[in-house]
């Protein structure tokens, strides 16, 4: 089945805001809190965005670089990762939305984005 909008899920060291804002526009967006997640380790996290179909949006680029480089070499699939600049809260939403206006779910599917 095609995927259209990208549905996204905030790493811990994302603002919540970001979140709120995504929501506000009619798109998926969930926080660690949301999930219960929060404290779990970054692999878990990437775990849990797979699973759920979901990209992953974080300030820790390395550590999830090494991670999606891990899943290549495995084999294993995930719905994306995108890079955040820090930012204000507004600009990254915004940097956000226009990502999701010019990308697929299905386009965003093992890719690593930087916004």
């Amino acid at each position: 089945m095609s995927r259209l909008f990208i549905s996204l899920y905030l790493d811990e060291d994302v603002s919540v805001l970001i979140a709120k804002l995504i929501r506000s526009r009619g798109l998926a967006a969930l926080t660690t809190v949301d999930a219960g997640n929060l404290g779990h380790s970054d692999a878990d996290q990437l775990a849990y965005a797979a699973d759920h179909q979901m990209a992953l949006l974080t300030h820790n680029r390395d550590d999830f670089v090494a991670l999606s480089q891990e899943y290549h070499v495995a084999g294993k699939s995930h719905c994306g990762i995108i890079v955040a600049v820090r930012r204000s809260p507004y600009d990254i939403a915004h940097r956000l939305l226009s990502l999701i206006d010019h990308v697929t779910a299905d386009e965003m599917d093992g890719q690593i984005l930087y916004i």
